[in-house]
């Protein structure tokens, strides 16, 4: 079979794709890669809390010792950040996650990330994605052999994040500030780093469960209700969070229990780093962001750029120029002082220190945001539909056939990746074909739920009509 990276990684079915003798190609293709850059020959791999990460991360470390490469091994789940930085700290040649970061349970992926910290670039995915064999034999080797060897070191790379954390947070004034904070892991990689930092938080599965209880771990509303239910029953909670499953995204809740999704809180990072730290940059979004995000940084006269979806575009250009912030509809946001690597646990640290400073309840914060570039809802549709439906949806995209969708006329229509149909001054409507998913995006901005919903809806049933 031939194997793809999509917009982060390769992912694949585990026992179906997602096998070791497959886990070997790739490995074999990242070592291949790596001894052509004749760079440093070392690799530091780990995985997250999904099923069969330390088998699959096993695999990959045999075949890179194997072929000359020194690795260098997570003691035990780590998070996607957790690996970058670690790859930043020690700079290796390479860093392999083994993880599917938001897919359903039945999958796993591998991710590559480099030594500045964040996702290795799509120029270098596409050489490597060439180098790939057909067949590689996974040798014959135990762990701890190489590990006695000297081949194989494991560190704890969980240590290398807290640590980097402590420096770069006033911790203790987050502890001491008196506002209750409650944290989602759904199961996934965050479940142990955050209590450490935060021992008062309220948790919500933080335990190991491989199969994430059969829901996928994205931090969307509609996979956090269990949690939504306790911040809204409590009295004392005023800020919550989760993450997806390597934890490098976030979705957040106020203290009613309302949804905070990744536009407002891109909106929150950049006005607490730019008007209340001092802080300059660039702001860097992918094409399925808010316009109110522009709206904000023309304000402030913040230079913004759009790039295509994935995040490995945006860390192309915030490692060859000054960026306040990075970041993805999907809750992938990066923050200037860190590594140019999404991750959810640091914006929610950001977050809090911003409520511990000012004295304000995120729903206060979000309130002076609206204040300056007016209130607005956004949502998303994943159409799971036939790939001779979604072909056709999209050849008329590409045609142009789609003027008006019932009473919304097409006013204006941007392709930097997928279709932006902009229907008046605050709403639009965007369909997008998934690159890690067989499913068909639509996703709707407006200035109110009812509104969005209501584009929305619409747009689907002219779409499942062609």
């Amino acid at each position: 079979m031939q194997i793809k990276f999509g917009t982060d990684g390769w992912r694949a079915i585990i026992g179906q794709d997602f096998t070791t003798a497959n886990v070997a190609r790739v490995a074999k293709a990242t070592a291949d890669w790596l001894k052509s850059k004749n760079g440093t020959l070392t690799a530091v791999i780990g995985h997250d809390a999904r099923f069969g990460g330390q088998l699959f991360t096993e695999t990959a470390a045999k075949v890179l010792v194997n072929e000359g490469i020194k690795v260098f091994m997570a003691a035990d789940m780590i998070s996607t950040p957790m690996l970058s930085l670690a790859c930043h700290q020690l700079a290796a040649g390479i860093g392999i996650v083994i993880t599917a970061s938001h897919n359903p349970p039945a999958y796993n992926g591998y991710k590559l990330k480099s030594n500045y910290g964040g996702p290795t670039s799509p120029n270098e995915i596409s050489i490597l994605e060439n180098l790939i064999e057909e067949e590689v034999a996974v040798p014959r080797l135990s762990i701890d052999q190489l590990i006695s060897a000297g081949q194989v070191e494991i560190i704890n790379m969980e240590d290398l994040y807290h640590d980097h954390v402590i420096k770069s947070f006033n911790i203790e004034k987050i502890r001491t500030s008196g506002i209750v904070f409650a944290y989602d892991a759904m199961y996934g990689a965050g479940q142990r780093i955050v209590p450490r930092l935060l021992p008062d938080i309220v948790t919500l599965h933080c335990e190991d469960n491989p199969g994430f209880k059969g829901t996928a771990p994205e931090p969307l509303h509609k996979n956090l209700q269990e949690f939504s239910k306790l911040i809204a029953a409590s009295t004392d909670i005023e800020f919550g969070f989760a993450n997806d499953g390597d934890a490098d995204r976030i979705g957040a809740y106020d203290s009613k229990g309302n949804f905070v999704d990744s536009h407002h809180i891109l909106l929150l990072l950049i006005h607490y780093l730019h008007k209340h730290k001092g802080m300059t940059g660039k702001v860097v979004v992918s094409f399925t962001v808010s316009n109110r995000v522009r709206k904000l940084c023309k304000l402030y006269g913040l230079p913004i750029e759009v790039t295509k979806v994935g995040f490995k575009y945006i860390c192309d250009i915030m490692i060859a120029e000054d960026v306040l912030v990075g970041g993805e509809e999907s809750g992938g946001i990066a923050v200037k002082g860190h590594i140019p690597e999404r991750d959810g646990v640091w914006n929610a640290l950001v977050l809090m220190e911003y409520m511990a400073s000012t004295g304000k309840s995120i729903d206060e914060l979000i309130q002076d945001i609206y204040s300056i570039v007016g209130s607005f809802a956004y949502e998303r549709y994943d159409l799971h539909i036939t790939e001779e439906l979604k072909q056709r949806i999209v050849a008329k995209c590409q045609a142009g056939d789609f003027k008006s969708f019932g009473p919304y006329e097409v006013k204006e229509v941007e392709t930097i990746d997928g279709w932006k149909y902009h229907l008046d001054e605050n709403s639009w409507v965007m369909i997008r074909a998934s690159g890690t998913e067989p499913v068909l995006r639509v996703y709707s901005e407006s200035n109110t739920q009812a509104e969005v919903f209501k584009i929305l809806d619409t747009v689907k049933d002219i779409l499942m009509q062609q």
